[in-house]
């Protein structure tokens, strides 16, 4: 039986509960160009009382596979990953705004959600979970070469006659090793 909604009544009741399900999240919704393809996403969480007033403590783990896009050569590559979660959900304040901005001060902070309802689907858990395992800049792997930027073949694959580019940026320190290089001549 799948259980994929925390019911905070529930563990109130009771006690300590597991939730579980499988999800299928369509590519848009992660709201990023280098996934091309996600496979269904599991999702698994021990909620319980936490020791503040209103506060729930969930401890879970994600595992998804996907297909990435390359950011440098652009090639489809295989992606898996299982993400563990630590999250506190604590009760929105009412007399805080919804988009007040509210400084952290402490770390363990930063695995603080804030609820006004009593019920929280695992799903949301599972995209934000997907969301923070993607690389910034996912790579098919360490050492590609990328596609060439003259004529835009990839590296990885041929070889090209185009010549390399001389990168502007090092041209201050050329014409430094050009200065030393005539002192050391004189």
């Amino acid at each position: 039986m799948t259980r994929d909604i925390i019911h905070f009544d529930e563990i109130d009741e009771h006690g300590p509960q597991e939730y579980h399900g499988t999800f299928t999240i369509d590519v848009s919704e992660l709201d990023r160009e280098e996934v091309s393809n996600l496979a269904p996403v599991e999702a698994e969480a021990r909620v319980e009382v936490g020791n503040l007033t209103g506060e729930y403590v969930a401890d879970g783990t994600v595992k998804f596979t996907a297909d990435f896009d390359c950011s440098r050569c652009l090639d489809p590559y295989p992606f898996a990953a299982t993400s563990t979660f630590h999250v506190r959900f604590r009760p929105r304040s009412e007399v805080t705004e919804e988009n007040e901005e509210v400084e952290i001060t402490q770390p363990e902070e930063l695995d603080v959600e804030f609820y006004s309802e009593r019920s929280v689907p695992l799903r949301d858990l599972a995209i934000e979970q997907v969301q923070l395992s993607i690389p910034m800049k996912p790579l098919c792997n360490e050492n590609c070469l990328g596609l060439c930027p003259e004529c835009g073949k990839n590296r990885n694959k041929e070889q090209c006659a185009c010549a390399p580019a001389a990168d502007e940026r090092w041209g201050a320190l050329a014409d430094i090793r050009d200065q030393l290089a005539k002192k050391i001549n004189n």
